[in-house]
This record gives C-alpha cells, structure tokens and sequence, in this order.
C-alpha cells in the first residue's frame, strides 16, 4: 500500500494503476466534485473496483451529522453520473444507526467496476 499526500483537486493519479480507488466521506464543493471522480474512475485497472461511501444530500434535512452545506452533499445518481466508462453495480443510500441520535445519517453508497478488457 502507498500513501500520497496532495490536493485531489489537483491529484493526476496514474491511468489505470489501480485495482480499488475507495472514496470514504470526501465532500468537496460540487464545482471540484465530478473532476475529481473521473479521475479516480480513470485510474483503475481493468476489472477494478471503485468505491464511495459518504452523507447524502437527504442527509442534511432528514439524516443527523456530517456537512450542512447542500454544495458538499450529493446522491447516488449524481456520483455514478460522474463516473466514465464504469459499470454501475450498486447506487443508492444507506441507513447508519449514529449512537445517542434519534434519527439516522443517511449515506450514498456507489461501488463501479471497469470493465474488463480481452
């Protein structure tokens, strides 16, 4: 495993390199958002798997925590729209039990595999 330090704004990770590119809870402002996807997409291999998990937009009315700025926020269709050239195997939102809370967070899941090539 390597770890890099960087602005994923500005990030250019190597095309095709990676077999899992796995997103946990990265809200940027939606203007830098669908750049930074694509990149993440275009750096897997062939059959690899992406991953995002984060809050959904829901969230911010219906959910508890996370950011309140609807900028920052985004659903499932709206991250698997900013994915390139991957198959779409699940895109929707979760339920997560947050100790103490009456209510749930609501989280967008999306797991994309590119395509295998022959």
């Amino acid at each position: 495993m390597t770890f890099t330090c960087a602005d994923l704004v500005d990030y250019e990770p190597a095309r095709g390199a990676y077999d899992l590119v796995v997103l946990l809870y990265l809200h940027i402002p939606s203007a830098a958002r669908a750049s930074v996807h694509a990149k993440a997409a275009a750096a897997l291999a062939s059959g690899g798997t992406f991953l995002l998990l984060g809050h959904d937009r829901a969230n911010a009315t219906e959910g508890v925590g996370g950011p309140s700025d609807p900028d920052l926020l985004y659903t499932a269709d709206e991250i698997a729209a900013e994915l390139p050239g991957l198959e779409i195997e699940k895109a929707s939102t979760v339920l997560r039990d947050v100790d103490g809370e009456d209510r749930d967070a609501i989280d967008t899941i999306v797991r994309a595999r590119r395509p295998v090539l022959r």
